[in-house]
């Protein structure tokens, strides 16, 4: 352009020089402004004579915007425009972090969290604009409304999506930590023998045959729900009576005792076609039957808080902790737990076992007294 003749107009900062149409038949003004912008010379580009409808006068209204910061200059557009195209929001890395989830096999409970606490308050937002003060809020204000538990899950959400942006590379950590509620998570769940035996009667009654067989096998075995949706045929060794569970959640692949009533239960599912025993209709493993399972436990009468699955891994611990039959290593064992410590929740159950034990032999040594006081009476 600087070796092209320019032509001033009647208006200060702004010319034009003679270029050709866009369909190149004929000549067309092409107009720009200059202008200072913080101590700096600007000239940029206005507009064309029919291409863009621009004219002197519209070119000089155009340049007091810009001396007045009622518009950006083009520099600051496309930087603007640059900063904008890079930006990562909470909204996006959700996003992607939501498609690696649903391929993972991830249940829809963290959509509902996404959009029922966080996408308002945080979805627009960049990971380094949020502050501290900004957590504890949302914090303080669910607590009100929600379980320490609830809260501790949507901020983990919250910490999981920014953490995989980092790992992405797309953004920098946080600045500060976010504080969790404190959770009383030691709950023990338990069932009377007269709610299992309603339960039973409703497992074999019920239509979701797959959430009722699903249900007796974290019973009769003590699994955990992800483990239970993950378990395939190859995992079942009935000649050598184990269930191989890959990937607990100790992390560690382990192998627990496949008992009579498990082995009966899977011998009598059929297979699909597919490699999973609860699989769902693309063959793949079952993601959520959660509608299901509740509609069992509310037909069985089961208390508003007995979490179906887990509470059924809990019901199986405290079965053999009352028995008095199983030390706690053993159920260590059995639980997969990667600690003693986690087993201890049920120590109390296995105290009371040894208590009746311990009562058994007073009843049999006043037995004994009692029949040796009658000899000497009768003597």
């Amino acid at each position: 352009m600087a070796s092209m003749k320019r032509f001033k107009t009647k208006y200060a900062g702004v010319f034009y020089i003679e270029g050709t149409a866009a369909n190149g038949k004929k000549p067309e003004r092409i107009y720009y402004i200059r202008y200072r912008k913080d101590g700096k010379l600007v000239e940029e580009k206005a507009g064309r004579q029919h291409q863009d409808d621009m004219t002197a006068a519209k070119a000089s209204g155009l340049r007091s915007d810009k001396i007045e910061g009622r518009q950006q200059s083009n520099r600051e557009r496309r930087r603007a425009a640059e900063e904008v195209s890079s930006r990562w929001t909470i909204g996006q890395l959700w996003e992607i972090y939501r498609a690696k989830l649903f391929n993972s096999g991830a249940t829809r409970t963290d959509s509902g969290r996404y959009e029922n606490h966080l996408k308002q308050l945080f979805g627009d937002k960049e990971p380094h604009e949020l502050a501290k003060l900004d957590i504890d809020r949302i914090r303080i204000s669910l607590l009100k409304t929600h379980s320490p538990q609830t809260v501790k899950h949507v901020l983990t959400l919250l910490k999981r999506i920014i953490n995989y942006g980092c790992g992405l590379g797309v953004i920098a950590p946080l600045s500060f930590k976010i504080e969790m509620p404190p959770v009383d998570n030691i709950k023990t769940e338990d069932l009377s023998h007269e709610q299992l035996q309603r339960l039973f009667e409703v497992l074999e009654a019920s239509r979701h045959v797959m959430a009722a067989n699903m249900m007796k096998l974290a019973l009769y075995t003590g699994m955990r729900r992800g483990e239970l949706f993950k378990l395939a045929w190859n995992d079942i060794d009935f000649e050598r009576g184990f269930i191989h569970i890959r990937e607990p959640k100790g992390g560690k692949s382990q192998k627990i005792p496949l008992n009579s009533s498990a082995r009966k239960l899977l011998q009598s599912i059929p297979k699909q076609g597919s490699e999973y025993i609860f699989s769902a209709r693309n063959g793949g493993p079952c993601k959520d039957i959660a509608k299901e399972v509740r509609a069992i436990k509310e037909a069985a009468g089961l208390p508003e808080d007995f979490r179906p699955l887990h509470g059924l891994r809990h019901v199986y611990a405290t079965m053999l902790a009352n028995s008095g039959k199983v030390d706690m290593f053993t159920l260590q064992k059995l639980m997969t737990h990667k600690s003693p410590q986690m087993t201890q929740r049920y120590a109390h159950y296995r105290d009371e076992a040894m208590q009746r034990a311990a009562n058994e032999v007073s009843g049999i040594l006043e037995d004994a007294l009692s029949v040796r006081s009658d000899d000497k009476g009768a003597n």
